[in-house]
């Protein structure tokens, strides 16, 4: 965790680079703002990580609810919000410095990305898919609990044959929001307008993101949400003493290298 999270200014330029193909002017602004932010992330936000990672590790001693597990995620996405506000400034900085020719970059890669994602989740024979979501899954869960047990691989076999995920669907949502930041950068552009209202258009993407404006996509997402925090306690209450250990080993060891990097913010 701490090697990768060293390294997160130069990954995150690059994979941003990956979509625009930043201009000689733009790369080191860029940088600069990548750089500052995980300087703010590091001093502000990680000792708030490793406190929650503690107190996780904690709670997933004992028997959990599906009502949990969906605050929890709750939980993550409200300090992705808080990332995002510091981000604001810099984003929109960068997004009017875009060239035409950046955003047909952006498209191109918006194309890749969906290729990619089809050749992952859009198999042609539906058990495939579901092979597929299920070795997804064990390795999420493996990850965190470390080896699951016949019963429990059954477990998920069963649930991922269940589920409501919708590949196809959720790839269309996917093109809507491309759609969706090509369209709100086009805008921008165009119009140019205050730094404040530049931001909250690049704000009102992320809400978007959240909460999607198509009903159809909204209620799927609720669905599947549901299905899916019942589904993380169920397998949760299905851990023995060892894999939650394992578990909580895992967390408190993220909660570390959370706490020394803060603690590397001040030297």
């Amino acid at each position: 965790m701490r090697l990768a999270y060293n390294q997160a200014p130069d990954l995150g330029y690059w994979w941003l680079d990956k979509y625009i193909d930043f201009n000689d002017e733009q790369t080191p602004r860029v940088r600069d703002a990548i750089t500052s932010w995980f300087r703010w992330n590091r001093s502000t936000q990680l000792p708030d990580y490793a406190r929650w990672l503690d107190k996780l590790a904690g709670d997933l001693q004992q028997p959990v609810t599906a009502a949990q597990v969906c605050r929890w995620t709750d939980e993550v996405e409200s300090r992705m919000f808080v990332g995002l506000d510091q981000a604001l400034p810099a984003l929109a900085e960068t997004a009017l410095s875009l060239k035409p020719e950046q955003l047909k970059h952006i498209e191109k890669r918006y194309a890749k990305v969906n290729d990619d994602y089809a050749d992952d989740y859009l198999q042609p024979d539906p058990q495939d898919r579901v092979k597929a979501t299920m070795k997804r899954t064990m390795e999420r869960a493996e990850m965190l609990y470390g080896d699951l047990d016949d019963a429990q691989t059954a477990q998920v076999k069963r649930a991922m044959a269940a589920s409501p995920f919708d590949p196809e669907l959720w790839l269309a949502e996917r093109k809507a929001r491309q759609q969706d930041v090509l369209q709100t950068l086009r805008r921008l552009l165009a119009e140019r307008p205050p730094q404040a209202q530049v931001q909250a258009a690049l704000r009102a993407i992320a809400e978007r993101v959240q909460h999607s404006p198509r009903e159809n996509f909204r209620s799927y997402q609720e669905k599947l949400t549901r299905y899916n925090c019942e589904f993380g306690a169920q397998l949760h209450n299905t851990t023995s003493a060892v894999q939650r250990q394992y578990a909580a080993k895992k967390l408190k060891g993220w909660a570390g290298d959370f706490h020394a990097l803060a603690a590397d913010a001040g030297r």
